[in-house]
């Protein structure tokens, strides 16, 4: 088992199953890989409220980590939700130790139900101190408005700007989603230092459902452990949420 790629789940918990680790690890589940965890808060939440969140203490967060990285062959790092400023240094210093793994980091501001997940003075150790050690970023447009200290981009050339001030503050690659924008395709753009920028366009699907930053992030972080460029993980993994998204309910 220990020899079994595994991708670390560094997140939440949600006891509705619709978001955070549950959906981490069946998404990773879905592509032959195994997963460790480091769970970063225990949430009380049905699918449409949060209720209560314990946050788990920095430190333990971190042992968390080192036993993943101790016991498996971790070959990628998703980040979910982490809370507060405490929670992102402890992360911090143990990625600076296993600077060789891929991370992707998907910066989850607030629940869906509007719940805030993140602390707002924590926003300023997330883009300082956590995302320049990600391979990529993957903020919606409401969470790229916030870590740009902007408004919610009207269209894709104001979210692609956007999307290029953050990797540019922060020296790694952003993938703006568009899932919150309007039109008939939702388009998602990835932007790389030094790199021209890749579009990603499917057809906007007339149906919600929760977890779908989680997924994405998570089937990112699986096709760069099995070994993916940035570029095909990103569209491997739309093409993935989207076929989960418009299966028959």
């Amino acid at each position: 088992m220990a020899m079994t790629p595994h991708v670390l789940i560094v997140a939440g918990s949600d006891s509705s199953g619709g978001a955070g680790i549950a959906r981490d690890i069946e998404t990773v589940a879905a592509f032959g890989l195994r997963s460790c965890l480091a769970v970063t808060a225990v949430t009380v939440q049905t699918h449409a409220a949060v209720v209560r969140i314990d946050q788990m203490l920095p430190e333990l967060i971190a042992a968390q980590m080192r036993a993943g990285f101790a016991a498996n062959q971790v070959a990628a790092v998703k980040i979910g939700m982490l809370g507060t400023a405490s929670a992102i240094e402890a992360v911090g210093s143990v990625l600076a130790a296993n600077r060789q793994v891929p991370v992707v980091l998907d910066p989850v501001l607030a629940a869906s139900s509007g719940r805030v997940l993140l602390e707002v003075d924590a926003i300023d150790a997330l883009r300082r101190d956590l995302m320049p050690v990600c391979r990529l970023v993957t903020p919606n447009l409401l969470e790229l408005a916030t870590l740009t200290g902007s408004d919610p981009a009207p269209d894709e050339e104001s979210a692609r700007l956007q999307g290029e001030e953050l990797s540019g503050t922060t020296g790694t690659a952003v993938l703006v989603k568009g899932g919150h924008a309007q039109g008939a395709y939702a388009v998602d753009v990835l932007l790389q230092p030094n790199r021209p920028a890749t579009r990603f366009e499917a057809p906007r699907l007339d149906r919600g459902m929760r977890g779908t930053g989680c997924m994405l992030s998570s089937a990112i972080a699986a096709f760069l452990a099995l070994g993916a460029s940035p570029e095909d993980s990103v569209r491997s993994a739309k093409q993935y949420v989207f076929d989960i998204i418009a299966r028959p309910q």
